[in-house]
Order: structure tokens, then C-alpha cells, then sequence
């Protein structure tokens, strides 16, 4: 019995690379699955197929060999078909919605096609594992790109952020003021004392903008006007 297979190393490896692939452009873009949740699921999707190919050769009854009583042939695809299935509830977990807006689908994608790029490594189908990646990255970063230039301007360019500022008490309503007159209209803005030290506040403000420089002048100002013990901005959309 052969104890290491290189090929399988060679799906798995291929399976890694290509899920990582995937998961940098989630985690440049600062989304909740990033880099190790499709990498896992690159790489789980890859395993799945293994063992569904492998792992089951045949069905032995003593000296008698039973493949299928229905058919006749082994069915290598049992496992692997509830990959397309199963993905689902991941996939799930990353979707939000906050009224008419709904936050995660492009992610929840990602992690679909991630689990066929790692079915195609298992498979050893490295052309289709290849060009779907390339695809796949291309259309998160290049159809972007052209939906912000060519596309006309409305709600779905709005982009959601969420400025989060650890700060004096005495700059909450500083920082709120300021706010509502950069804002048209703040989708949130909480201020929690901090139990640890109750001349501190945790503020989280979230809102929704079309104009990333204007963003980038909001959090400059913010940064001027208070002495923050920390501050960060974060992009909420797809």
C-alpha cells in the first residue's frame, strides 16, 4: 500500500494556492471571510473529492467484490455532490441584511465557486481549476472597477462604512455634530462608556456614502478634532 501519493499532494497543494488566490481579494477588500474561510473551504471541497474518488473503491463481502446492485458501476460522486449542497450554510453565515439592503453575496459567491475550484483539484481537473480562478478573480476586481466608472450612480454605488473611535466622554457629542453635518442621514451612532474606565467611550457610527474621498476627510477630521486612543474605518459592502 503506498503510505503517500504524490499526486494527492499535488491536488491538495494546487487546491491551497488557488483558494488563497480567492481569498486575498476578500481580505483586501476587508470582508468577514477572507483568506483562511476559503482557503479551508478550497481545500475541504479538494478532500471531499478524494475521498469520494478514492476512498471508496469497492465494497468487499468476502471473496465477492460488490460494486452496485442498481447499476452495475461505483458511484464516485456521492460525496461530492453534497459539497454543491452543503457549501450553502457557510455561504449562509456570511449574508446580512439590514432592511432593504442586503451585504454578503458577492462573499457568499466567492466561497461557492471556491468549493468547485477545489472539487475541479481533487478531480485533478487543473485546466478547469486554473481558468476559474482567473475568472473568478477577474470579475471581483475588473468588473468593480467598471461598475464604479461606466455604471450610473444610485443606492446599489452607495457604499456602507462603519467608523468605530475609542475616545474621551467629552467628544461624543463633538464627534456627533460633526457627523450630521458631513452625513446626510446616519444609518447608526452609539456611545458606551467603557466599564474599565468610565472617562472613556467606545463610539460606533455607521453610514452610507458614494465618494470615497469624502470618506477619507472624515476620518482625517475625526482623527484632528479628538485625542482617540484608536480609530478605524471599515467598508461594509460586497
Amino acid at each position: 500500500m503506498e503510505i503517500f501519493n504524490i499526486e494527492f499532494f499535488i491536488r491538495l497543494s494546487a487546491a491551497l494556492i488557488f483558494g488563497f488566490a480567492l481569498g486575498l481579494e476578500r481580505e483586501l477588500t476587508n470582508k468577514y471571510a477572507g483568506l483562511r474561510t476559503h482557503i479551508l473551504v478550497c481545500l475541504g471541497a479538494c478532500v471531499f473529492t478524494l475521498i469520494s474518488i478514492y476512498g471508496f473503491p469497492t465494497f468487499a463481502e468476502g471473496d465477492n467484490v460488490i460494486i452496485s446492485q442498481a447499476t452495475g458501476v461505483r458511484d464516485t460522486a456521492r460525496i461530492a455532490a453534497q459539497i454543491v449542497t452543503g457549501i450553502g450554510f457557510i455561504g449562509a453565515g456570511t449574508v446580512l441584511r439590514n432592511g432593504p439592503m442586503v451585504f454578503g453575496l458577492t462573499t457568499a459567491a466567492t466561497l461557492w465557486i471556491a468549493a468547485s475550484i477545489g472539487m475541479a483539484c481533487g478531480a485533478g481537473m487543473y485546466d478547469v481549476a486554473v481558468i476559474s480562478t482567473i475568472l473568478s478573480v477577474a470579475v471581483l476586481t475588473i468588473i468593480r472597477v467598471f461598475e464604479r466608472q461606466f455604471l450610473p450612480t444610485g443606492t446599489k454605488q452607495s457604499k456602507r462604512f462603519k467608523i468605530t473611535v475609542y475616545c474621551d466622554g467629552n467628544d461624543v457629542k463633538k464627534i456627533y455634530d460633526y457627523m450630521t453635518s458631513k452625513v446626510d442621514e446616519l444609518i447608526d451612532f452609539t456611545a458606551k462608556k467603557l466599564i474599565e474606565n468610565a472617562d472613556k467611550s467606545k463610539i460606533t457610527t455607521s453610514f452610507e456614502l458614494n465618494n470615497k474621498k469624502l470618506v477619507d476627510e472624515i476620518y482625517k477630521d475625526i482623527t484632528n478634532m479628538t485625542n482617540a486612543d484608536s480609530i478605524s474605518l471599515q467598508e461594509l459592502n460586497d
